[in-house]
């Protein structure tokens, strides 16, 4: 739940941290001390926004709305009901989660920008609303806080007790940052932001957790808004709903480094000093100066850091504190067994397609197909380029739904299900790979097969532990901490089957594992899948090594223009003249006759 401060991670961090206490208090200059409450205040709305846009990959160019509504929600509160911001913050809080939801529900269920165009559209409006109700909400004029003095409202004379609630906001954020990033819910944002499909695949609602991340963004940034209203003493709606504001937080979070905890700190640190002294300064004669700097440092961390401080310098911090004593912690037991506790007895039907079609305008790529996969066998597909085989395939998973057709598996008591998308798919037991490797390149080939994991557990631990064991069977052992961007493609290959694996599924989808592969690798690959049913695991695969394909499988299915051609055992499939036929051609066989 928290940090170890034991550990020199954590006690690096804390000392860190406490720099941006000791620097204000040891030159006690008022200045000092408001810049210290604005790299706080920024630095912990840069970390906010990061959660939606940095973790989950969802650009929101209007996330000042928040802030705005977080500012009004506890100025009017303390204005018009006398009520204390520190039950006030909460209520803007809840009105900012409600705004979230409205905003996001829809949008996030498309791709592309219509999330942040609708952040945008939210802020004008909240920006235009709040100016013409100028009975209540002030106008354009703005509203005045009331100057009562005292911790209770949040208002104080010594610019030190603004920076401790300062600093306590930015603790707070960076705490939830952390938690989200080590916990399934950070893995599933940084799964759906890298490749939607494959976060899909391992059984993650990619709509669901990119609202929850929306929602949790949108809280901090609203509360951290109202204590600047406190702070500032005085509230526009030029400036609490400011698209400037939305850049300038966004920007923080891309300089110093998107998707990680401590990146969007780091940006405000290097960047809003910097301004901040320039604006001061200069003076009148540096109006606008702040922005100037703002676009010089972007442009420079464009070119030459595109992913950030931490992104490019955090390995190298990392590496010299994991040398400080007592940085090393043993790592968890590899887990007894990967294989479902309630999996079903050799032979049983595991899965059942029923009559499969499936047309994409005038084009039948799947004509009444027809197929069983039992419990423990291996089921080969096959067929000849442009067959239907990936159409089935993605049927099968939930990646396309049939026009006509069911697809059912069946579950631990002996019912059947009848899954509709592709994580309600893998939830009933059914893990599948891709044709084109997808595998979560930011992240390690540990995480990568963690993502498997945590379908079935919270716990990162318990989530780890499977995740060594399914590397031993796919021989990933040694790779564990490489990047995942780094392997090779037999490498990759053998990740998305780890991934699949790590599910705990009870029938496995391989779609070309063995494609592109050298000779070593497809030899290995091929004792990874003889491992994998060895484990009680079903597979059916569609292969194009026809070697590989008649060596492993029990059985065989041919498909040929989206139809089933031939099942049955390798031996009588592979001499079958019609099967020849689809490969090669009539005039082959007429030659053979010759």
């Amino acid at each position: 739940m928290f940090p170890n401060l034991l550990h020199p991670r954590g006690y690096m961090g804390a000392l860190a941290l406490l720099a941006l206490l000791a620097v204000p208090f040891a030159l006690q200059s008022p200045f000092a001390f408001h810049l210290a409450v604005l790299v706080c205040i920024f630095g912990a709305l840069a970390t906010a926004w990061n959660i939606v846009g940095g973790f989950a990959g969802q650009l929101s160019l209007g996330h000042a709305v928040f802030y705005g509504i977080g500012s009004y929600a506890a100025t009017l509160l303390v204005i018009d009901f006398g009520i204390t911001p520190w039950l006030g913050m909460f209520a803007g809080a809840a009105v900012s989660a409600a705004a979230a939801i409205v905003i996001a529900y829809p949008t996030l269920r498309l791709r592309g920008p219509f999330f942040a165009l609708a952040t945008i559209a939210f802020l004008e409006v909240c920006r235009l609303l709040t100016v013409h109700e100028e009975s209540w909400t002030g106008g354009s004029a703005g509203l005045n806080v009331p100057l009562n003095i005292g911790l209770q409202w949040m208002v104080f004379r010594e610019k030190w007790a603004y920076l401790l609630i300062a600093f306590g906001f930015l603790l707070v954020t960076l705490w939830a940052a952390w938690l989200i990033r080590r916990s399934r819910f950070g893995f599933y944002l940084i799964a759906v932001r890298e490749r939607e499909d494959a976060a899909r695949a391992v059984g993650v609602n990619a709509v669901k957790v990119k609202i929850g991340a929306a929602v949790i963004s949108a809280v901090l940034t609203s509360m951290i808004g109202s204590f600047h209203a406190m702070y500032l003493t005085f509230i526009d709606p030029s400036a609490a709903f400011s698209l400037e504001l939305s850049v300038q937080i966004a920007m923080f979070a891309l300089i110093g480094g998107l998707g990680s905890v401590a990146g969007p700190l780091a940006g405000t640190v290097l960047v809003l000093p910097i301004a901040e002294l320039a604006r001061g300064w200069l003076s009148s004669f540096g109006s606008g100066t702040h922005g100037f700097v703002y676009g010089v440092v972007l442009v420079l961390v464009v070119l030459f850091i595109p992913r950030g401080l931490v992104g490019h310098l955090g390995a190298y911090v990392l590496r010299f504190i994991d040398r400080l004593p007592g940085a090393r912690t043993p790592a968890p037991e590899p887990a007894k067994s990967i294989a479902p506790a309630d999996a079903l007895p050799l032979g049983t039907p595991l899965l059942k397609a029923e009559h499969l079609k499936k047309r994409f305008g005038g084009l039948v790529a799947t004509d009444d197909v027809s197929l069983t996969l039992h419990a423990g066998e291996i089921l080969g597909v096959i067929g000849p380029n442009g067959a239907g085989k990936t159409t089935v395939f993605n049927q099968l998973s939930g990646f396309i739904r049939p026009n006509e057709g069911i697809v059912k598996i069946r579950l631990a008591d002996g019912t059947w299900a009848e899954p509709r998308t592709p994580d309600a798919f893998a939830k009933d037991g059914i893990g599948r790979t891709f044709q084109i490797a997808q595998p979560f390149a930011g992240l390690s080939v540990l995480e990568n097969i963690m993502l498997g994991a945590f379908m079935h557990t919270r716990v990162r631990m318990e989530a780890e532990s499977i995740a060594r064991e399914v590397a031993e069977i796919t021989d990933l052992t040694s790779l564990l901490d490489t990047e995942a961007r780094s392997l090779t493609v037999g490498g990759m290959k053998r990740l998305e089957v780890a991934r699949a694996l790590a599910t705990r599924p009870r029938a496995l989808l391989l779609d070309e594992v063995m494609a592109g592969l050298n000779p070593a690798d497809i030899a290995r690959a091929i004792s990874m899948v003889r491992r994998i049913r060895e484990s009680g695991i079903a597979v059916l695969m569609i292969e194009h090594m026809m070697q590989a394909t008649m060596a492993l499988s029990d059985r065989i299915i041919v498909i040929n223009a989206g139809r089933m051609l031939k099942e049955g055992k390798p031996s009588d499939v592979v001499n079958d003249p019609e099967v020849i036929q689809a490969y090669l051609g009539k005039g082959y066989l007429d030659a053979q006759a010759a």
